[in-house]
């Protein structure tokens, strides 16, 4: 009986979804993108010889470098228009949220509206271009220094080259900035995230047929393989497990006035506060800022000096400075992006408009005082679970050189995005279902 109704309610969910016209067209168009941007992936730049790029790229592989490739999708060990990926949009959304928060004309800006967070936005893509031309632009010198076994990497060194490959790769960001913001708007999902999910997942693969090498060649045994992959088990259920976790704040509205004169009962509700409000945005937004030196550590050269190998030695994998910055950057970017996303002041104005209360709790400056003491307990606990996830792979990375893509970042990247995905599908779907039931009981309304 028990398999029989879910049968019957899988084939409910798939019928639901066979007749969600505008769901399947989402979907497909989510789809559609994906595949253009990982086709883009594989579009080398143009004046680098790839075999010779290829030696270089593994000569230099480890640390950051490892880590800016992850997130591009392996366009950069292939050297192509989407090297940077996707990342100068991400820093110039950091850093337009840090003036928005010191800034009294942008803060008076975005409370304008949808007009005002337009023009944020526009100024975002404006210091994305600029970001990435600067980028692109070390990018493309940090080449032409570049020697291999082989010889250079670039085919033909010069301004021609440089201003060339300037065009391509800011034409790249850009382009990705373009479809991450139509994927949001047409398709399912955080555009850009979605973006940064399918070059990790298209890249898991490889990265467990390297790991499987690693334990062919003597690197480690299989009882240590085995204890790896149940870490990765462990940490996707932790994952799963804190990013459904929430602080119910009860909420009590008063009697009202029934239809018929009497008075109904007065409701209780609550007001749900996630673990982790921020989600996967600090490890993402700590990342880019630890991936923004790149430009000058990574492509230095010989002729970076001492003051850049030492900064390059620093931000290796395992090195103290690199594990405290980066965990010094998340906690920073849980506290900042919740502040962010809930502003107990607004929460408190709007419980007290619709005559909600907190039991105990007086309303307007007490109320907020209270959601605030509340949301820093919470924030402190999802950003050492941040900290935890992300940085207890990085030992395992440096220890066996394991492949970046089974990091505490990449899987925390991977879970959030599948589940915020399946949770749009399945809102979307009962959206679906309840147009339905209204059509259904209009048709019967008129035929009465």
């Amino acid at each position: 009986m028990a398999s029989a109704a879910e049968q019957l309610a899988k084939n409910a969910n798939w019928g639901a979804l066979a007749k969600a016209t505008e769901l399947k067209q989402r979907l497909l168009f989510v789809l559609g993108a994906l595949l253009v941007y990982r086709l883009g992936t594989y579009i080398p730049v143009p004046g680098i010889d790839p075999h010779v790029w290829n030696k270089i790229f593994t000569q230099k592989s480890g640390g950051i470098l490892d880590m800016f490739n992850m997130f591009s999708g392996g366009a950069l060990s292939r050297m192509t228009i989407f090297a940077l990926n996707i990342m100068p949009y991400i820093s110039a959304s950091i850093i337009m949220q840090l003036a928005t928060a010191m800034s009294p004309k942008l803060e008076a800006l975005k409370k304008e509206g949808e007009s005002g967070r337009t023009k944020i936005n526009q100024y975002t893509r404006y210091f994305t271009v600029l970001l990435a031309t600067v980028q692109a632009w070390g990018l493309a010198v940090g080449l032409e220094n570049m020697q291999g076994s082989a010889g250079s990497a670039v085919i033909d060194p010069g301004l021609f080259f440089r201003i060339s490959t300037v065009i391509t790769i800011v034409g790249g960001t850009v382009f990705l900035m373009w479809l991450g913001e139509q994927i949001t708007a047409r398709g399912i999902g955080n555009g850009i995230s979605l973006i940064i999910f399918a070059g990790i997942v298209a890249e898991l693969p490889r990265a467990i047929a390297s790991t499987l090498e690693l334990g062919r060649q003597g690197q480690f045994n299989f009882m240590e393989l085995l204890l790896l992959f149940g870490m990765i088990v462990g940490v996707i259920t932790l994952i799963v497990f804190v990013e459904r976790a929430q602080r119910r704040v009860i909420v009590q509205y008063p009697k009202r006035q029934a239809a018929g004169g009497g008075q109904a009962q007065a409701q209780n509700n609550h007001m749900p506060l996630k673990l982790n409000t921020a989600g996967v945005i600090p490890p993402i937004f700590a990342s880019s800022l630890l991936l923004l030196p790149l430009t000058i550590v990574g492509f230095a050269g010989s002729d970076g000096g001492e003051f850049t190998a030492s900064i390059a030695r620093f931000l290796q994998h395992g090195q103290p400075i690199y594990m405290m910055l980066y965990g010094g950057f998340i906690m920073f970017f849980c506290f900042f992006y919740t502040a962010i996303v809930f502003n107990p002041e607004e929460n408190a104005d709007m419980l007290r408009k619709y005559g909600g209360f907190i039991p105990g709790i007086r309303p307007g400056k007490h109320t907020a005082s209270h959601l605030d003491y509340i949301l820093t307990r919470i924030t402190t606990v999802g950003a050492i679970y941040l900290v935890f996830i992300c940085l207890l792979p990085e030992f395992l990375i440096s220890k066996y050189s394991m492949p970046f893509y089974f990091g505490g970042t990449s899987l925390l990247i991977v879970v959030t995005v599948t589940m915020d995905t399946i949770a749009q599908i399945h809102s979307h779907l009962i959206a679906h279902q309840y147009e339905g039931l209204m059509k259904k009981s209009k048709l019967r309304g008129r035929r009465r």
